[in-house]
């Protein structure tokens, strides 16, 4: 039998799995030592198993990482460095973390998604957008007085990006205490997707504490430098040349320097390496088979979510139990069909068509 106060706190918690123990004491007007014995005694009783409710009975990915607002140039020709050049200025929804989550729900994924957001209208439409597009948002921080993040670059008439700003200050809110709180949800995820636009603290404590596999995007070569003191808890990362050098400490130049980079990082205990080489395809290891995969042929429209919807593939092809090999096809699959659309996310992208075109 549940007391009235455990009955209120049981209602709250079945409409929002997961709402913290902070969030509970300031709607019950309790403080949060007080919510912490209703908890313990609502899970003595059965009624609960931990602080985010029943688990799912469907396994579920969690993404924690950026949720930008893009804003992108592309010249109609050949762009002229210090002018003013005529072509197309778009506005979309972006971040490698909400891409990423984005692109594992058009491969039918239940994905939720860790982030920090702003309060202003751009953050509203991300939001909007984000529970349109099927990405559960419920775990993520909504920070009062700041702006949301803003990724800005311009691209050659190829579509390749060449410069690029971005204002992501608000995933310094994304704290340890924040990953505390939501502990339980990530600790029974499938798998952890997670990116390097997050603190150094917050990766490391998430290395230290979340027990089911890490998947980690390096981001760049700079950030991808929060990640040496952690490698050994990763259970697959996907860097490009330049990452891949940055965190094996060897310059890749040729196939055995290749080969060479990526044990290095097996040595330091992740169990598969996707490196991505551009037009010259995709290294994947681990300690039992390294094989490199031709790049898949594409009509190139916009490069910019490539990288994360390989991790998307990646990561959901893991979830279906796939070799190696085949994952690694996946990821390429899932790559060539995002630079084939107009937009960061390709809506054509789903589970058949990246089967097909990994030849599965």
């Amino acid at each position: 039998m549940l007391t009235n106060r455990e009955q209120l706190i049981f209602n709250w918690i079945k409409e929002q799995p997961s709402i913290t123990q902070k969030e509970i004491a300031e709607r019950a007007g309790i403080s949060r030592s007080s919510v912490s014995v209703h908890i313990s005694n609502l899970t003595a009783k059965g009624a609960i198993l931990g602080r985010r409710y029943i688990l799912s009975e469907r396994p579920y990915i969690i993404v924690i990482g950026a949720a930008n607002v893009d804003i992108a140039g592309r010249p109609d020709s050949l762009i002229i460095s210090g002018d003013s050049n005529p072509g197309k200025v778009t506005m979309s929804f972006g971040g490698v973390g909400r891409n990423a989550a984005h692109n594992l729900a058009l491969l039918e994924s239940d994905v939720r998604l860790l982030t920090a957001f702003g309060d202003d209208y751009r953050a509203r439409e991300l939001k909007e957008g984000c529970i349109k597009n099927g990405i559960d948002i419920d775990p993520s921080v909504t920070v009062p007085g700041a702006s949301t993040s803003t990724y800005l670059f311009i691209m050659d008439h190829n579509g390749e990006m060449q410069e690029a700003i971005n204002d992501m200050q608000i995933y310094e809110n994304i704290t340890p205490e924040r990953i505390e709180e939501r502990l339980d949800i990530i600790q029974h995820a499938a798998v952890c997707v997670v990116d390097t636009n997050l603190p150094q603290q917050t990766l490391e404590f998430i290395a230290k504490t979340v027990s089911c596999p890490i998947f980690c995007d390096p981001v760049s070569s700079i950030k991808a430098r929060k990640l040496k003191k952690i490698l050994g808890r990763i259970h697959t990362l996907k860097p490009n040349r330049l990452e891949a050098e940055a965190l094996s400490g060897i310059t890749i130049t040729d196939d055995a320097s290749l080969k060479k980079a990526a044990e290095t990082l097996l040595e330091k205990g992740i169990k598969r390496v996707f490196i991505s080489l551009g037009e010259q395809g995709l290294y994947c290891a681990s300690h039992e088979k390294k094989v490199k995969l031709p790049l898949l042929p594409a009509k190139i429209v916009n490069m910019t979510g490539a990288g994360d919807a390989m991790m998307a593939g990646i990561t959901w092809a893991y979830t279906q139990g796939m070799t190696l090999e085949q994952t690694g096809q996946v990821g390429q699959a899932a790559s060539s069909i995002a630079i084939e659309g107009l937009e960061t996310i390709n809506p054509k992208l789903n589970t058949q068509e990246v089967l097909k075109r990994a030849g599965l």
